[in-house]
């Protein structure tokens, strides 16, 4: 599906937690990369068709507050401040 965070396992202890990337928490920074950072007001519609994975992430981050819909819509405040997080640390881990 063009997931740019497939197969990752890993974890981190900080204070005491155990801290892990999942396939799941994958697919949703991976949704997040599909909003357009230059102009965060436009809006995406999954549909039916694609992939469950894809459709589960965004039905997520519709439960999260992150989306608007649960099928997509626009970014909410926090979806945006999140996708700008996700895209300047994909742009530090990828550049260089």
């Amino acid at each position: 599906s063009g997931c740019a965070f497939k197969h990752i396992s890993f974890s981190k202890k900080k204070r005491g937690l155990i801290v892990r990337l999942t396939e799941e928490l994958a697919d949703e920074l991976d949704a997040l990369l599909l909003f357009n950072v230059i102009n965060p007001q436009e809006g995406i519609k999954v549909h039916k068709s694609a992939d469950p994975r894809r459709i589960s992430a965004i039905q997520r981050l519709h439960k999260k507050g992150l989306l608007t819909q649960a099928d997509g819509g626009y970014l909410t405040e926090l979806g945006r401040e999140a996708m700008e997080q996700v895209h300047m640390a994909l742009t530090i881990l990828t550049t260089g």
